[in-house]
């Protein structure tokens, strides 16, 4: 099937000839699902369940959300979203007193649909309270091979693309990753004093050298996902896993900064096969930090979108009561195309989204 068609038209899924070839992935899945719950249930997690409905879904410019309304008893209409990711909520439970949880959460996403996105998809997302963020890291590492096992494989693949998940993930700074495969300084066009903004035209002289096209109206963070994506994400993961890790405080608006730079944050993605797999954080824990970032990500998204979405008040009165702790959010259905050698994520859905043709 080209990968067209599972857009096209994802009623074909559920003739028994398509839904028979797809099988062996969906049970697959299922050992996967069940493999990750055990594992986490032997290092003592909880698993915790949240709302989908919130009153902010997120506050990240570029993440999109499906918006809703409640209907109260006087019928007054009341704005909903459903949620981008169970972050708000699960460290609302940190912050009660809740040191080790997992949620396998279905979240929404608008805007979102290719070989690696579907609107509606499952994230695993965990915390450790009162723990270094580089315990996620190991987390993930253990969980490639937890999975690797559960769907009987002994490779991660995506296209051509293949990786080893039992050998030890490669650790890469995004610095180092920019010098490397773009020929780019990044660190030079980030000032050291916390507040000051980065240098847009001195990252657009040296992304323009590499040959990267930059538009009039990119900003320093526009630029730095052309770099991203075009020359670097590509590279990661081939042959075994890449942790990306130490990104720019301005790329990391729910991550406290580094001690070691505070240029930089305690941030890092996963990478397999090229496929970003999952996003990992020393939480940021300030309240007054987070809401001015907060509000420069729906100041962005008003500039480019025209939207903007609430704040989460009663996150920001409770962060002040949250340990120091670490969290991550792993794409469950990425994780089962890699061990399946699946090309789009619709072949690891059970029931992938139908959405009807347009008419003229």
């Amino acid at each position: 099937m080209a990968e067209t068609d599972f857009i096209a038209d994802s009623r074909a899924f559920f003739t028994h000839e398509a839904h028979g070839r797809r099988r062996p992935r969906l049970l697959a899945r299922q050992s996967i699902t069940a493999r990750l719950r055990a594992f986490f249930a032997e290092r003592g997690f909880i698993e915790v369940e949240t709302p989908a409905l919130q009153t902010s879904p997120g506050n990240e410019a570029h993440l999109h959300a499906f918006a809703t309304h409640f209907l109260d008893g006087d019928l007054a209409r009341r704005p909903l979203y459903l949620h981008t990711s169970p972050e708000f909520a699960c460290k609302k439970l940190v912050a009660a007193g809740e040191t080790h949880i997992v949620n396998f959460a279905r979240v929404y996403r608008n805007r979102e649909r290719s070989p690696l996105h579907h609107p509606e998809f499952t994230l695993v997302e965990w915390y450790r309270a009162d723990e270094p963020y580089d315990t996620l890291m190991a987390d993930c590492a253990a969980i490639l091979r937890a999975a690797a096992e559960a769907a009987g494989t002994t490779r991660l693949r995506f296209r051509s693309a293949e990786a080893d998940p039992f050998a030890e993930p490669q650790r890469l700074t995004v610095a180092d990753a920019f010098r490397h495969y773009a020929g780019i300084d990044l660190l030079a066009t980030i000032p050291e004093a916390p507040l000051a903004p980065p240098d847009r035209d001195a990252l657009a002289a040296a992304a323009g050298a590499a040959g990267i096209r930059i538009v009039a109206d990119d900003t320093w963070s526009d630029i730095f996902s052309h770099v991203l994506n075009q020359r670097i994400e590509p590279h990661l993961g081939h042959g075994r896993a890449t942790v990306l890790d130490a990104y720019p405080a301005h790329e990391a608006a729910l991550a406290r900064r580094s001690p070691a730079d505070p240029r930089l944050s305690e941030r890092f993605e996963l990478f397999v096969c090229g496929v970003e797999l999952a996003n990992g954080f020393g939480e940021l824990t300030d309240p007054v930090e987070q809401r001015r970032r907060f509000m420069l990500e729906m100041d962005e998204k008003q500039r480019v979108y025209g939207e903007r979405y609430p704040l989460d008040e009663a996150l920001l009165a409770l962060l002040p009561a949250m340990p120091p702790t670490s969290g991550i959010a792993l794409g469950l259905d990425r994780l089962v195309m890699l061990a399946t050698d699946a090309r789009h994520i619709e072949e690891v859905l059970w029931a992938p989204l139908s959405i009807p043709q347009a008419t003229a």
